[in-house]
């Protein structure tokens, strides 16, 4: 099985030098895995996972670290320096990764943060990022459901809504009137497909939709109540920011909460709040 450079690989160790191990890379030869990254207690003949890379020489080098991104995948990542050829992002290891010019959208700041993709250069075989994302979007059609669950990372936030990169794959959108949140580039957080439509593009919700939604945060409110001693000051009118900022979920969604634990006889409600019902 040939070796992964960006990637995980599982190699054997096959010797022991001064200042490091080497590990069995088939057709590649042996890889160093220098003394820092070598665990206390490995011996001769152990399979160890490492990370693959090409160090300042351009010789392929492990590394037990995990970087903060691999190839083939999307990531938020800051600028750590720059030079005439282009900039070089801090991914976690001790080699910066390098954007040439030409893969950037605009000129790239020491300091600030953007969206990569991290792939191999097809003629030096380096791996590079690439702030032109949208080429390594897939433009097939995805086999999800309304509902489904997925994870996503914020991509830009346009006239509509949050762009959002799903499952390292896909490209979202979320409508800027269904945003009941903070959301920033590069925030990583759970999603729900809302539909995929016939184009194939797909829309998301932060939040579950119907009773589904209504029934976790049914249980969170009611918990909340219980651990504020019986009673809150918020109700069914108190402001929406208020519930927001309390809860974390759209005032629409806080009503139906209270209206199903209403009908549940679990509490009562007046206007200084909401308080448990007597048992």
């Amino acid at each position: 099985m040939a070796i992964e450079l960006g990637k995980f690989n599982h190699l054997e160790v096959v010797k022991r030098v001064d200042f490091g191990v080497y590990l069995d890379g088939e057709e590649a030869g042996e890889i160093l895995l220098p003394s820092r990254y070598v665990p206390s207690n490995c011996e001769i003949g152990d399979i160890l996972n490492v990370f693959l890379y090409l160090d300042s020489e351009e010789r392929l080098i492990a590394t037990t670290l995990t970087p903060l991104v691999q190839v083939g995948e999307f990531a938020f990542l800051k600028v750590a320096w720059i030079n005439q050829y282009g900039a070089f992002l801090n991914w976690g290891l001790m080699k910066d990764l390098f954007v040439p010019f030409s893969e950037q959208k605009m000129k790239m700041q020491v300091d600030k943060s953007y969206i990569v993709y991290v792939h191999l250069d097809d003629e030096s075989y380096r791996i590079v990022a690439t702030a032109k994302v949208e080429r390594y979007l897939s433009k097939e059609t995805p086999d999800y459901q309304p509902g489904q669950e997925v994870n996503i990372l914020i991509w830009q936030k346009t006239d509509l809504g949050f762009k959002a990169i799903i499952e390292n794959k896909y490209a979202g959108l979320i409508y800027e009137n269904e945003v009941f949140q903070d959301l920033r580039t590069g925030m990583q957080l759970k999603a729900y497909v809302k539909q995929v439509r016939e184009d194939g593009k797909i829309d998301l919700m932060i939040q579950k939709t119907g009773m589904a939604k209504v029934g976790d945060f049914s249980e969170k409110l009611l918990q909340y109540i219980k651990d504020e001693g019986g009673r809150i000051s918020i109700n069914d009118k108190s402001d929406a920011d208020i519930i927001y900022e309390t809860f974390g979920v759209s005032k629409k969604t806080f009503k139906k909460a209270v209206g199903d634990l209403y009908k549940k006889r679990l509490i009562s409600l007046d206007e200084r709040g909401i308080e448990l019902a007597k048992s």
